[in-house]
């Protein structure tokens, strides 16, 4: 499990930053546009990955009071991009060092609507990796939808075949 875990993370980056490079190239008032889509826009859809991923991490270190980054967050898509990337490095970097029986550790935790739920780690880590899978899908509808034509492929298989 441990090695399609690191793979997971691997690609996650990869993938991320194919698209994070694209949007980069964009001009202030492409990247800042308010776009239809479940959040409204670059900024915001990638606002909400890095708020997922802070706030598994932040539960699965079992932590008692769980913050989205977002909350007062006033800086701009570079600022969101570097925390992004950081978080995602920081996952990567957990799996690499944890041993194989530690992604069968089961914690408890609370979702934004205090449910409590009770999940191994490796559930966990695949639904934070499909999740931004998801949400990689959006910015490219979003990109899409700005007029972009020149969008990387970030599929699972391309990033496998360029190893």
């Amino acid at each position: 499990m441990k090695i399609l875990l690191s793979q997971y993370a691997s690609y996650h980056i990869w993938a991320n930053q194919l698209l994070i490079d694209r949007i980069q190239k964009l001009p202030a008032e492409l990247k800042n546009k308010v776009v239809l889509s479940s959040f409204s826009g670059l900024e915001k859809t990638l606002l909400h990955m890095w708020d997922a991923e802070s706030m598994w991490w932040q539960r699965m270190k079992l932590q008692e009071q769980v913050t989205r980054p977002s909350d007062g967050f006033s800086g701009d898509i570079e600022n969101i991009i570097k925390e992004l990337t950081s978080q995602s490095k920081q996952w990567q970097q957990w799996i690499n060092i944890s041993q194989e029986h530690i992604m069968d550790h089961e914690f408890i935790y609370s979702n934004t609507k205090k449910e409590r739920f009770k999940q191994t780690i490796y559930q966990m880590l695949l639904h934070l990796f499909n999740h931004g899978t998801y949400h990689r899908g959006q910015l490219v509808t979003i990109l899409r939808q700005l007029g972009v034509t020149d969008i990387p492929a970030t599929d699972f298989i391309v990033w496998s075949r360029k190893k």
